[in-house]
């Protein structure tokens, strides 16, 4: 199957305090063997390819053990009324800050909300908020081609080929992965002391993500058990489903699906997605117009995230936000 290739997508410019400039136009996709060196980073330190694998493994875990602990075991109301609100907390934080709002800049927000925004994607339990963004870009610059970090298209078109590129996009490419280079893809983000200050805190955000329903689920039981509950549904389990739900946003929705807009590269409208994803299933729509403030633009698109940056904007606490226009979603439809 023939993809055609996509066009160069940009990243903020940005100057440094010594002059240089750093960011700008992100290479086209089909020219990622001469450009290896600038999209890849040097390998970092073994204790944070360990640190990923714990963030992955862990979590997978607990939802593998909750299958069965649920059967009449451990949990109770006040761990399901924990578990949503860290939920939405993280999964907000990851579509509304770590992914609209930094990696595409869909709308401006002010400073308060930036930070809050930054904070709370960094309590999902993914990565730091640099490495997230980076990624991300990259995905966008090269999405379904070499240079892709999680394309599931890179094997090939058997049954074989599919069944491993669905692993390599849902998490495989998790444990081998390459890192990316975030002086290249986030020069933005680097550059801004509020964001860095952040993102060099992930393990603390991620301790936090833990210990904070295992500490409200004590307090309002009045005892360990309720602690013990609290960390492993709304800590360890909660964290387990958004990072399936998120991994499925690059495998599924790269997979199956419709495609009303974009056909540059798979990416595609997954509806059983869409609630549990904030509204990022509608991806075919994202990669066709990714600053777009809203991903389900018809009628009938439950697009959650998109309401709570329309809610920001009444606020105040939000700016220059890119919604849909009919002339806009007219012109992509036009240049399927």
């Amino acid at each position: 199957m023939s993809i055609t290739p996509a066009p160069a997508v940009t990243t903020p410019a940005v100057t440094t305090p010594g002059g240089a400039t750093l960011g700008g136009a992100i290479p086209d996709q089909t020219r990622w063997g001469g450009e290896h060196q600038l999209v890849l980073a040097e390998r970092g330190p073994d204790g944070a390819a360990v640190l990923v694998k714990v963030f992955v493994v862990v979590p997978t875990l607990a939802l593998i053990a909750a299958v069965a602990l649920a059967w009449g075991w451990g949990l109770s109301i006040t761990d399901i009324a924990l578990a949503v609100g860290f939920y939405l907390l993280g999964a907000l934080g990851i579509t509304a800050g770590f992914h609209r709002l930094f990696t595409h800049r869909a709308f401006k927000a002010n400073r308060a909300l930036r930070i809050g925004l930054a904070i709370a994607g960094s309590m999902a339990f993914q990565a730091s908020i640099i490495t997230w963004v980076a990624d991300h870009r990259r995905h966008h610059a090269f999405a379904d081609k070499d240079g892709d970090p999680h394309s599931p298209w890179l094997y090939g078109t058997s049954a074989a080929a599919l069944a491993r590129g669905f692993w390599h996009a849902h998490m495989g490419w998790l444990f081998g992965r390459d890192e990316t280079n975030a002086a290249r893809f986030a020069p933005d983000l680097l550059a801004d002391p509020d964001i860095a200050r952040i993102d060099r805190h992930i393990l603390g955000w991620s301790v936090l993500t833990l210990a904070a329903p295992a500490a409200l689920g004590g307090l309002i039981s009045w005892s360990w058990w309720g602690a013990l509950t609290g960390l492993f549904w709304a800590g360890l389990v909660r964290i387990a489903v958004l990072h399936h739900v998120t991994w499925s946003i690059n495998s599924i929705c790269h997979m199956i699906g419709s495609r009303p807009f974009t056909r540059r590269d798979h990416s595609t409208n997954f509806w059983p997605l869409a609630v549990l994803s904030m509204g990022e299933s509608w991806h075919n729509l994202h990669h066709a117009d990714p600053t777009c403030a809203r991903h389900g633009v018809h009628r009938g698109q439950l697009d959650i995230t998109a309401r709570l940056i329309w809610t920001f904007e009444k606020l105040g606490w939000a700016h220059h936000v890119r919604w849909p226009t009919p002339r806009r979603l007219a012109r992509l439809t036009a240049n399927r």
